[in-house]
């Protein structure tokens, strides 16, 4: 999830290509509202995002008991956005531009080296 368009669209492109299934969801609310319908195997979320950011996400989620192995993409540099998703398990903190060897290898980290077909990054 990303509130630019164009970097989700690129994002999706990329993990197709590395051969990850993907889901893009356009907010935090839209994504859980799919939830019922299943758990990702990996979550990557943009710190700033409308309505619900993505670190307010995350903490949703661990408060509800729900654990998704997490990717915080961020344009921010300010330290503290760094230092607080640590704390609910996320995997990795990349910053904006992305480079894509450092999202697959934070996307391996995540889900393992072996890909379950049955569940996609989100």
């Amino acid at each position: 999830m990303d509130d630019d368009p164009s970097v989700v669209k690129s994002l999706s492109r990329t993990l197709r290509v590395h051969a990850f299934q993907t889901k893009a969801y356009r907010s935090a609310r839209e994504f859980l509202a799919a939830l019922p319908n299943g758990t990702p195997a990996c979550l990557i979320v943009d710190v700033q995002m409308p309505g619900m950011t993505g670190l307010e996400l995350i903490h949703h989620l661990t408060t509800a008991g729900i654990h998704i192995p997490t990717i915080v993409i961020t344009a921010q540099s300010d330290l503290r956005v760094r230092e607080r998703p640590e704390a609910a398990g996320v995997i990795a903190i990349l910053s904006k531009p992305l480079r894509n060897t450092a999202l697959i290898a934070a996307i391996d980290a995540a889900i393992g080296t072996e890909k379950d077909p049955d569940q996609e990054p989100s």
